[in-house]
């Protein structure tokens, strides 16, 4: 049974229309190929899908700009001059937009302002005054930014401190910690809540009776710093 025809018409379903085209471009490179070997042509494929992928395919010993230069030579047409006459044409519009930058940057600073009428000197108070406001308020959003965050790092410390400073009121209040009943425990505590880590305080009592001070079981306190 022979193949049926099918109708030539664009395919609605994305996906089928995407096999399609993969088939079909692989296809025509697999003939273009045979022609090159089989009768010496030169033969340039250029192909960009429905969704703007580009395939092409050149001879070998050849390029795609060789082929466009051969084209025009073969045909007698220039198809560079219409590209070169507009990339000129966006060129010249972009030099003169960067001419009329620099100049507003010049009269911005005091410079080339001879040739300004009153009107023109008038708009451009106002587009100075604009652009100040404007820096000013970007720069008192990172300050207000800055501010707050050192606000949160300050509450964040202090509250540090307070809860280092409540651990040290119970340990103190606890008997099995050692207490420096000297006028230096005000001075002792701060520090240790200060974060200095060497300090300590300790409590010595007498476990043997020869050691006692008339009989009696004494105590000694001790500092280390």
């Amino acid at each position: 049974m022979g193949r049926g025809k099918i109708e030539i018409k664009k395919i609605e379903n994305s996906t089928n229309r995407q096999v399609t085209y993969s088939k079909r471009r692989n296809g025509i490179i697999k003939k273009a190929k045979e022609l090159t070997v089989l009768c010496d042509a030169k033969i340039s494929l250029l192909m960009l899908s429905s969704t703007r992928k580009f395939h092409e395919y050149t001879s070998p010993n050849t390029t795609q700009k060789k082929m466009i230069d051969q084209y025009q030579r073969t045909l007698g047409v220039d198809i560079w001059s219409p590209h070169y006459e507009k990339m000129q044409e966006n060129l010249k519009r972009l030099k003169e937009i960067n001419n009329k930058l620099r100049r507003e940057i010049r009269q911005r600073t005091g410079e080339d302002m001879s040739g300004l009428n009153l009107q023109e000197l008038c708009l451009l108070q106002e587009n100075i005054s604009e652009s100040l406001a404007e820096i000013r308020e970007r720069k008192y959003h990172v300050i207000k930014t800055q501010t707050d965050t050192f606000r949160k790092k300050v509450k964040n410390l202090e509250e540090q401190h307070g809860n280092l400073v409540l651990d040290l009121e119970t340990k103190s209040e606890d008997p099995k910690y050692g207490v420096v009943e000297n006028e230096g425990q005000y001075n002792s505590a701060m520090a240790f809540a200060n974060g200095v880590h060497n300090l300590y305080a300790f409590r010595l009592q007498s476990l043997h009776p020869n050691l006692q001070n008339g009989g009696e079981y004494g105590s000694r306190n001790l500092r280390l710093a």
